[in-house]
């Protein structure tokens, strides 16, 4: 089973840094240039800075290394003297004018462990490049500078029980991101609350659900270091598979480099699997509660959308024979293995470093590549419900890249989990 404990954390001093407004950031795979830039200008002391450095023409992680020493010296970022759990309380508004909700857990750190029944599993595939980068980020600063976001299965909610009273009191720190999300921190001492918590986890298997890439890096780097100590726990944030506020959203495909041959085979494909149904864009993605693997689709040269219904669930199981039925029924996974391997004959290697493929977060952005030929096409894809997350992780499987949209995005810059 996971093993918890709780965090000795490095954190920023508020009364240095003003507060946790001006220097907390999105998580580094989600920053541009230009958002980059401006997260920078709010405060020299951004953590942008050390999570996603710049090296001015020299070695951008020895840059990290050399920021955050001086920052610990100047007392920018100081360390608990008491190891301690923080909740977290995220309230937000559903994107596209839905309803306000509130998502909680709490930051812990968590023994790495291999992945496996009974202790820690992924739920997405993901590639060698940004772990190279973390790892090499990791090695400077020796520190997880951003959280792992996992969920673990707790019905009755015992361990947020256990931590909500102590939210009464004035939250520690209040940061409100650029996507209005109002992120409240508590520091939690009380022994008999941590304990609580320690017991709605026992037993528990933890899902990551956001950072595969972060957990990896940090597996890699305990064996590198070897031996015990700080360096074989890993930053996490944990909040419940029955949370109130646990939304998933779609990330939508779009295609590009579409010549007549391949629009010719994404047309057979879909015509010899799939119930092709003439839609409307406003019906273009399906709900979430259509029956069977569905999906939507629409191509710039006709700009006419589709709702796809597979035909038959044989199939998806003839297209993949050594895989789970939970791993068939994912809309993702069909898409996958009958038109962007199957159709167009792309491999691992080009899914993974998105060659004629790209990702929308919303529909919005996806049918505006279709209408202004961006792309060449789009599939239009549902959010992947929990429990289906769940029952592909329990199979020993990983979703394919970007299948779920886990909603809204841990800030980094909270805490941090000092290695050494």
């Amino acid at each position: 089973m996971a093993e918890i404990r709780p965090l000795t954390a490095l954190r920023y001093e508020l009364s240095a840094v003003g507060s946790l407004q001006a220097v907390a950031a999105p998580p580094y795979d989600v920053i541009d240039a230009d958002l980059r830039a401006a997260l920078a200008a709010r405060s020299p002391f951004n953590v942008v800075e050390i999570d996603l450095p710049e090296g001015d023409g020299g070695d951008p992680y020895q840059r990290a290394e050399t920021t955050l020493e001086a920052w610990r010296q100047q007392g920018v970022v100081t360390r608990e003297r008491e190891p301690t759990v923080w909740a977290l309380s995220q309230q937000y508004t559903v994107p596209g004018g839905g309803e306000t909700l509130t998502r909680r857990g709490f930051f812990c750190r968590v023994r790495i462990e291999d992945y496996g029944e009974g202790r820690i599993r992924p739920h997405e595939r993901t590639h060698p490049g940004p772990k190279e980068d973390r790892l090499r980020l990791t090695r400077a600063t020796r520190a997880n500078l951003s959280p792992v976001f996992s969920l673990y299965a707790d019905p009755e909610q015992a361990g947020w029980a256990a931590l909500e009273p102590h939210t009464a009191a004035d939250p520690y720190a209040t940061v409100t991101d650029d996507d209005g999300t109002v992120n409240q921190l508590w520091r939690v001492e009380d022994e008999s609350a941590i304990a609580g918590v320690k017991r709605a986890l026992e037993g528990r298997e933890l899902l990551i659900a956001d950072g595969h890439h972060r957990y990896e890096t940090a597996r890699l780097y305990a064996e590198e270091i070897g031996g015990e100590g700080e360096h074989r726990y890993v930053l996490m944030l944990l909040v419940s598979l029955s949370d109130p506020g646990l939304t998933i959203f779609p990330t939508h495909r779009m295609l590009t480099g579409l010549d007549e041959p391949k629009q010719r085979a994404i047309r057979d494909a879909l015509l010899r699997s799939f119930e092709v149904e003439q839609v409307g864009f406003e019906a273009a993605q399906p709900p979430a509660d259509a029956a069977g693997v569905v999906m939507g689709y629409a191509d710039s040269f006709h700009k006419q959308p589709y709702r796809l219904t597979l035909k038959d669930e044989a199939t998806a199981a003839a297209a993949m024979p050594d895989r789970s039925n939970a791993y068939r029924r994912l809309d993702t996974a069909v898409l996958e293995a009958l038109v962007l391997r199957g159709a167009l004959g792309m491999s691992e290697d080009d899914i993974s470093h998105k060659r004629g493929l790209d990702y929308a977060k919303d529909f919005a952005t996806a049918r505006e590549a279709i209408e202004q030929a961006s792309a060449d096409a789009a599939f239009f894809m549902r959010p992947t419900p929990v429990e289906q997350v769940r029952q592909v992780a329990a199979a020993g499987e990983s979703m394919p890249p970007k299948s779920t949209f886990f909603y809204p995005k841990v800030p980094t810059g909270l805490l941090f989990n000092p290695l050494d």
